[in-house]
């Protein structure tokens, strides 16, 4: 039901009193957001295609460059560390007992080489022409085709669920403080960018990390995605094998309230 006073085609108002209708000020406010729109857009692309802005490349491989640096770094922080070590050894005037105890520490905290049996798990993105392959699912959404932050966390938890006596993701050991985080589909770890294949490498009894990683929950449910979508999945047994102990910083970091 309407008002007449507002219907087509009728006006018992004065033509100084009549109502200014908020859908004109509705479409004048469009066209102007529209027109600020496409003058940010042109402003900011600069006659140039935004998609393939030379400055986004430039940040692609800034990003690369730093990784690669902070690889180096990593390199060079473990061979002064060693040589620290030796020097400590030679001066320190501890006892054998002292010795032993700190190098039990240093083992456990993951900073020395581990040697022994190992198992690498290797995920990998789904081919991009990925269909459905089982009847009764739906075709894949971009987001199913890759190698989500979960699917890693899943691994490396399984593993250590399993009794992993040390973890190595890509080149690089785990510790207490290491965060695996993934930013589209790639891994970011411990200052250094890697893309998939992803390979986690665990120290242990083969047989229980197996065991441990069929158990998971979260790898059971990445195995649907395995088996519909195409997911990249493989478990082999690598026989003996020596981890590298972790060459980064081991300085505990927390955040700190702004006064």
């Amino acid at each position: 039901m309407s008002n007449s006073a507002d219907s087509p085609g009728t006006d018992s108002s004065p033509a100084g009193n009549r109502r200014f209708r908020p859908v004109r000020v509705l479409t004048v406010g469009v066209f102007a957001l529209a027109g600020l729109i496409f003058f940010t857009s042109f402003d900011t692309a600069k006659g140039t295609n935004i998609r393939t802005d030379a400055s986004l490349l430039r940040l692609s491989d800034l990003i690369q460059e730093r990784s690669h640096k902070n690889g180096r770094l990593d390199e060079s922080n473990a061979a002064l560390r060693d040589d620290v070590e030796a020097l400590a050894e030679r001066d320190d005037g501890s006892t054998e007992a002292e010795d032993a105890k700190l190098a039990a520490l240093e083992k456990a905290a993951g900073t020395q080489k581990l040697k022994g049996e190992a198992l690498t798990v290797t995920l990998n993105d789904a081919p991009p022409n990925a269909t459905a392959k089982l009847p009764g699912y739906p075709e894949p959404q971009p987001d199913y085709l890759v190698i989500h932050q979960q699917d890693l966390q899943a691994v490396v938890n399984a593993l250590w669920q399993g009794g992993a006596k040390g973890i190595k993701v890509m080149d690089q050991r785990l510790i207490s403080t290491s965060a695996v985080r993934c930013v589209g589909n790639t891994l970011i770890l411990q200052g250094r960018v890697y893309s998939p294949p992803y390979k986690i490498t665990a120290v242990g009894d083969p047989e229980k990390l197996r065991n441990a990683l069929t158990a998971s929950k979260a790898i059971q449910n990445y195995m649907v995605y395995v088996n519909v979508y195409g997911l990249g999945w493989q478990v082999d047994e690598d026989g003996t094998v020596t981890l590298p102990g972790y060459s980064g910083t081991v300085d505990l970091q927390y955040a700190k309230p702004v006064k």
